[in-house]
């Protein structure tokens, strides 16, 4: 691999994915929020400024410049100004592992369209993506107020609580690659089971995919795991005390890490830029580990849109389910995911080892088994989610 023409497609990729990042993530990941809330609730959405309020979103960016920058006076100033920062800028590092694109047969030598293709790719996405918390601790402490202060301490205690299962559910791809190099995982799951299932880890491992995506939602204070904001408690949690663009910065921080997630989740369980049966009508057959300018560009536009995709639905998500309490937070995390995720890790180890991976979908059919037959038996503890009587009700009227 030829050192400078590497060195000029990694700096085009940075460009390219950071203005992605930058511009299509919080300005349009705004817009199109506004327009799913729009449509579950019946509304129309953004749709006076520009076509179709497509201008909407620089309207708002104009709104946090000309807002006043105010910081009040009892704060930690230093540690207040770099809160922000602090969350923005872990979620514009760690995505410099993700293989947008896989390896170009270019004129100059194979290349790879990505910033830093590592062998520890995939655990440097872990341990940059669990410095975002730091932003939101100091911020929550340096603002010198009850409610940031309680907004700090649960998106603490969640990021911790859901970061074991993420990294189990990790491990559970890691065992089956063989590999932490995030490019050698996509290129293990281009191919087909019996000609007909694409070899994409979520076929493989589904209770691990969908564990997966709830704990990035709760990584990026996503609802119905946004306990840390919590509006109709906490005012705005964190950021309460925060205007302008440092507010503004929160949100850019929380929209590309919703971006980065979604690039994470592509690379382990969705196979990464491989698109099933368009590859038999291009190469005739799987895809192969390195193409040419246009199967790059190709390979480069699916894995965009998978994320885009998986944007949507944390979106959707955002305004179907109801937001969690902070205990039934926390006992989702202790009581389900991280024992389920154990039970996934030791079948996982224990099916590579004798070599039956091709049957790990029966094993995590049993293990759903398991948990279904376990479920009954495991203490429920107090009904807090009782009706309070009311006189003169219909629904819930008041019994003497």
């Amino acid at each position: 691999m030829e050192f400078l023409p590497q060195l000029i497609t990694s700096v085009v990729m940075i460009v390219l994915i950071m203005h992605v990042l930058l511009i299509g993530g919080p300005a349009y990941g705004i817009y199109v929020e506004r327009k799913i809330a729009s449509w579950a609730q019946d509304r129309i959405g953004p749709n006076r400024v520009g076509p179709i309020g497509l201008l909407q979103p620089i309207a708002d960016g104009l709104k946090f410049f000309m807002k006043e920058d105010y910081n009040p006076g009892n704060v930690d100033r230093n540690l207040f100004l770099l809160a922000p920062v602090l969350a923005v800028i872990p979620a514009m590092l760690a995505w410099a592992t993700i293989p947008w694109g896989g390896t170009w047969l270019s004129p100059w030598g194979e290349l790879s369209l990505g910033v830093a293709d590592i062998n520890v790719g995939v655990i440097y996405i872990l341990a940059i993506g669990s410095l975002s918390v730091y932003g939101i601790t100091i911020g929550a402490w340096a603002a010198n107020n009850k409610y940031t202060f309680f907004g700090g301490i649960r998106a603490t205690a969640q990021m911790l609580s859901y970061e074991i299962p993420m990294g189990l559910c990790v491990l559970c791809v890691l065992l089956l690659a063989g590999s932490s190099r995030p490019m050698t995982i996509v290129q293990d799951q281009i191919g087909y089971w019996w000609g007909v299932i694409p070899a994409w880890n979520i076929f493989q491992q589904p209770i691990a995919a969908v564990l997966f995506f709830i704990c990035i939602l709760a990584e990026s204070n996503r609802a119905p795991f946004d306990l840390a904001e919590a509006e109709q408690e906490l005012i705005g949690g964190f950021h309460t005390e925060y205007s302008s663009m440092k507010f503004a910065m929160f949100f850019l921080g929380e929209y590309m890490h919703m971006a980065t997630a979604s690039a994470f989740l592509t690379l382990l369980f969705l196979g990464g830029w491989h698109l099933p049966f368009v590859d038999y009508l291009i190469w005739g057959g799987a895809e192969p580990a390195k193409v040419n300018l246009l199967g790059v560009l190709l390979n480069l536009g699916v894995f965009i849109a998978k994320v885009f995709t998986l944007v949507g639905l944390m979106m959707w998500v955002r305004w179907t389910v109801p937001r969690f309490r902070f205990d039934q937070l926390m006992r989702l995390a202790w009581r389900g995911l991280i024992p389920i995720t154990l039970g996934l890790l030791l079948i996982t180890g224990v099916m590579v080892y004798l070599d039956l991976t091709g049957y790990l979908w029966l094993g995590n059919a049993a293990l759903l088994a398991i948990v279904m037959a376990v479920l009954p038996f495991i203490p429920k503890g107090a009904d807090v989610n009782r009706k309070v009587g009311l006189r003169g009700s219909r629904f819930s009227p008041a019994t003497d």
